[in-house]
């Protein structure tokens, strides 16, 4: 499965830009069903979700969808937050149950993806506080660089069902706080653990795919069937990881 991760790591970035985010929890999924280790595997995932986060981020701003009074706040306490958490060392098994965690959510929004579109067209937007969107973006942060995520799997549902955004809205926020969270993850490692290679496939592949995918996200519909299939991959890897973790302690 291993030799087919570029081909895969793409589509799974078509999907995901299409919606503003990076990918890392397909990337995670995908990658831990290969056997590969959750460490290097992090690392990985924050490059390719810097990567693929910076078209959506530069597709949706210049379709005019984005709302800095939301994401400045957010970011002012993700970002060092996630650079401290990439800095974390935790055991193996407590890895992989997180992740595993993570993955089930990441598995939950892409499930309920039709539901949250339906709740957005009928939800007026309202101005959240600031010390919220604070808040919120520490407790982000530090799960972002703690697992390999940018925290844009997480941040959209509460945007959307807080009435914070609408959808368009989201996606530019969410690219944003993705990719620089993802930057000062890759920071962190690189002052820790360090960051691991990554095959140039993997670069071209989820480079391809993420472009392709931020424009057609930016400009035109989504895809929820493919978003469902990309939701039961996620359960698969999701309950693997706990299993491996839950046997480990």
């Amino acid at each position: 499965m291993e030799k087919l991760l570029g081909p895969l790591f793409g589509t799974v970035a078509f999907f995901y830009a299409m919606a503003g985010h990076g990918g890392a929890s397909g990337y995670l999924a995908l990658g831990s069903m290969a056997g590969l280790g959750p460490t290097a595997l992090k690392g990985q995932a924050l490059a390719l979700n810097l990567l693929v986060a910076g078209f959506s981020a530069w597709s949706f701003t210049r379709a005019g969808f984005l709302r800095p009074k939301i994401l400045l706040p957010l970011i002012l306490f993700s970002v060092p937050a996630a650079y401290w958490g990439a800095r974390l060392t935790l055991p193996p098994s407590w890895v992989k149950i997180l992740l595993g965690f993570c993955l089930s959510v990441a598995a939950l929004r892409l499930a309920l993806h039709p539901w949250l579109v339906r709740r957005a067209q009928h939800t007026a937007a309202r101005p959240p506080s600031t010390p919220k969107l604070s808040g919120l973006g520490l407790g982000l942060g530090v799960l972002s660089g703690l697992t390999g995520v940018g925290g844009g799997i997480y941040l959209s549902p509460v945007l959307i069902l807080t009435g914070w955004a609408d959808l368009k809205e989201t996606a530019a926020i969410s690219a944003w706080f993705i990719w620089l969270n993802s930057a000062a993850g890759l920071y962190g490692m690189a002052k820790g653990p360090g960051i691991p290679t990554i095959p140039m496939s993997w670069i071209l592949m989820a480079g391809l795919g993420g472009f392709l995918g931020a424009q057609v996200g930016a400009y035109q519909v989504g895809a929820p069937r493919l978003r469902q299939v990309l939701a039961g991959v996620l359960v698969l890897a999701a309950f693997k990881l706990v299993w491996a973790g839950w046997q480990g302690l």
